[in-house]
């Protein structure tokens, strides 16, 4: 279980930010990277680094025998995943406990348990936490959805069980409309996850996606952070994240934090990890989905409760146990994040990489800039497209608010188009301002 090297697989600001950790807690590290990387800054600032293919990411970042073989060669007894690439790889994880190198993660099985939408909705429900009225498991014939349907009633929205990220997701109002869309469907989720099952639920009104973030270790004990308001997505990508949410209340937030706590101590979950909801105008809430790994939003929790989540999480794969008590958790203030993309939001949010060639980092009380950017930094085409995350703390939502806008005028990346002008349209629009938001905000904007 004790380890004093960690390899960490993946790159760019989550490799940075668990570099950082690591050495807080007197760890060495290892960085891994393709051969486009190998100017990175996550590759220089490791202890050390190593080379492990060519820049597709089936070649180097997913490519299991070539990390696994890193590891090895370097003595790192630790592996973290990060998030995206091999985060949620069950597989990966088991071969990692194979060879005998900790997995900084939850357990193999959670994370198979919880990738399955339609397993993870039936478990919860059993022990309480109910997720949106809907099908009961997957639907595999159109009548069958007929069915349910004459009982949930339209709108209604078909989803992957194997799914994630809005693939294989459609919204359907009519019997028409349900034939073609459960073709539809079917095929995105057999593409996107190579398995084309599908799953029914109500469509919920003007809702918001509520997440709370949890920690549970090794002795039972699980932590509750708060929670995330995480409405603002395009394409069922998220854009910006704050929390607390605008629309919880403290009734609402023990509530949610209670449903969070009890899911994950359900499946004695050990790690960090997020609960998500769906929550109604009315406040209801309804499990959607757990993450069963660190999440790119995680600094707007870090920022209100002062907790250093991925340096818990760390602690947590040494088997060590939570000191933080559930009554300590307090949210200070208020913290807004907007992640910066290197994308063109005037032609459809496309990706444009190329060469940095001026950067200026936003400066300040309760200002916090994620990234692994630099001026003369040429950003690859072969990965996502997320250049950094700007996080603003302030002891009131207003605060947090007049502090983004002024961050975002403050900070300068020259050379390529990048999601601050839509950044600066969302932060200045009355209803982002008033809280009055959903997850159509932007389609509505």
């Amino acid at each position: 279980m004790k380890f004093e090297k960690i390899l960490i697989a993946n790159r760019g600001e989550i490799a940075l930010r668990i570099i950082r950790a690591a050495k807080e807690l007197n760890l060495k590290t290892v960085a891994v990277y393709s051969e486009i990387d190998s100017e990175a800054l996550h590759a220089r600032l490791a202890d050390e680094a190593v080379c492990i293919g060519p820049p597709p990411s089936k070649e180097s970042y997913l490519n299991i025998t070539r990390i696994i073989s890193a590891a090895e060669v370097t003595g790192a007894k630790a592996i973290h995943p990060g998030y995206g690439f091999l985060a949620e790889n069950p597989e990966f994880a088991e071969i990692c406990e194979s060879c005998g190198i900790t997995f900084i993660g939850p357990q193999p099985e959670n994370i198979r348990l919880m990738g399955d939408k339609v397993k993870a909705k039936k478990i919860m429900a059993e022990k309480g936490v109910h997720g949106i009225p809907g099908s009961h498991g997957v639907v595999e014939l159109v009548q069958d959805a007929k069915k349910i349907i004459r009982d949930i009633h339209y709108p209604a929205m078909l989803k992957a069980a194997a799914g994630g990220g809005g693939k294989g997701m459609r919204i359907v109002r009519t019997d028409e409309e349900l034939e073609s869309a459960f073709r539809i469907a079917q095929a995105e989720a057999r593409a996107a996850f190579g398995d084309s099952r599908l799953y029914l639920e109500k469509l919920v009104a003007k809702p918001r996606h509520i997440e709370v973030q949890i920690l549970g270790d090794m002795f039972g004990k699980v932590l509750a952070l708060g929670e995330r308001e995480c409405s603002i997505q395009r394409r069922h990508q998220k854009l910006l994240e704050e929390s607390p949410s605008p629309a919880v209340d403290k009734k609402v937030r023990k509530k949610l934090i209670k449903a969070a706590i009890k899911a994950a101590k359900s499946i004695n979950y050990q790690s960090a990890g997020t609960i998500e909801f769906l929550m109604d105008e009315r406040k209801n809430f309804y499990f959607m989905e757990m993450n069963t790994r660190i999440q790119v939003e995680h600094p707007v929790t870090e920022m209100v409760t002062g907790v250093d989540i991925v340096k818990e999480q760390i602690k947590i794969a040494l088997g060590e146990k939570l000191t933080i008590k559930q009554r300590d958790i307090v949210l200070n203030g208020h913290a807004i994040e907007c992640r910066i993309n290197a994308e063109d939001p005037d032609h459809n949010f496309v990706p444009r990489p190329g060469s940095i060639r001026f950067f200026h980092m936003p400066q300040g009380i309760g200002i916090r800039f994620d990234t692994h950017i630099f001026a003369g930094y040429i950003i690859p085409r072969q990965y996502d497209s997320l250049i950094g995350k700007l996080i603003c703390r302030g002891n009131s939502r207003e605060e947090a608010i007049a502090r983004m806008k002024r961050a975002l005028e403050e900070i300068v990346i020259e050379g390529i188009p990048t999601t601050i002008p839509f950044h600066k349209k969302i932060v200045n629009n009355k209803k982002f301002i008033d809280g009055d938001i959903s997850t159509h905000f932007i389609e509505e904007m």
